[in-house]
């Protein structure tokens, strides 16, 4: 389907309940008596703009695994473009309404960071993606499990908090970059959908979100990503120190100077093929 305004029953439109009567998306809300549930981190997503910036990017799959359904916002769009969606929510009135508003998907109750994504993913027809508005407080090991599945799907859309985001698209030399730079981009090719403001949910958060878009690059690196790691430990620090702890100075000092790089250099400063080489040249 297009993203002309008329293709996908976004936020505004209604449903029919069990009952036959037609029910808005507030109505939906309330019929089940939802609040959003700090502790679980949730902002539900109430822009139509932002949701259609997002469910576009489905457009072509076959599946989709969406991680934190909430009441259903994405979800119900999602089911319109593709054949499947499986969605996982650890909280049960998520569940239940979720089934309701995105008839067809299936929400399953679990906790995402204990479950088996590859299960799931595995069970859908190529092309398969990942689409997730992450609660903040858990993006680092939601996008641990996304890693995981790099050689098993074709995209990731993911919404997080700004600042983690630009952590992810920071470039050899800027101060932002960290591990979780290096890691994602050797797996990913990372693109920026859209900015999202705290207006844009229910209720807003203190900080802007950002969309990312994932695609996987068939490239490998778990026995690198160990040593790009401990090369972050304090990413002010040189890299020298930072991986003192696993490899001896002389050594890793040594292999900088054969790449042609300083013993000075900080973990910031250096190109994804950089940590590579050097990862490999301290395994081998």
């Amino acid at each position: 389907m297009g993203s002309s305004e008329s293709s996908g029953s976004y936020l505004p439109r209604a449903v029919h309940g069990r009952d036959g009567a037609e029910i808005s998306f507030r109505g939906h809300v309330e019929r089940f008596g939802l609040v959003p549930d700090k502790r679980l981190g949730q902002h539900w997503l109430t822009s139509e703009k932002a949701i259609r910036a997002i469910c576009d990017r489905a457009d072509g799959l076959s599946g989709v695994l969406e991680i934190g359904p909430g009441p259903g916002v994405l979800t119900r769009p999602l089911i319109e473009r593709v054949g499947r969606v499986t969605a996982l929510d650890v909280d049960r009135r998520m569940v239940e309404a979720a089934g309701v508003w995105a008839a067809g998907a299936q929400v399953i109750l679990a906790d995402a960071l204990n479950e088996d994504w590859g299960v799931h993913l595995r069970d859908m027809e190529l092309p398969r993606g990942i689409f997730s508005n992450m609660p903040y407080n858990i993006t680092g090991p939601l996008l641990d499990k996304v890693c995981e599945q790099a050689a098993v799907i074709d995209r990731a859309v993911l919404m997080m908090q700004r600042e983690v985001g630009e952590k992810i698209l920071a470039k050899a030399g800027d101060r932002n970059r960290g591990a979780l730079s290096v890691v994602i981009q050797r797996l990913f090719d990372v693109t920026r959908v859209c900015l999202v403001p705290p207006g844009a949910f229910w209720p807003p958060p203190k900080v802007d979100s950002v969309v990312l878009d994932l695609r996987p690059r068939g490239l490998t690196g778990e026995r690198a990503f160990d040593v790009v790691r401990m090369g972050f430990r304090s990413p002010r620090k040189t890299l020298v120190n930072n991986l003192s702890s696993g490899y001896e100075k002389d050594l890793v000092g040594g292999v900088l100077l054969v790449m042609g790089l300083s013993e000075t250099v900080r973990p910031h400063e250096l190109t994804e093929e950089a940590w590579f080489e050097l990862a490999g040249r301290l395994v081998e």
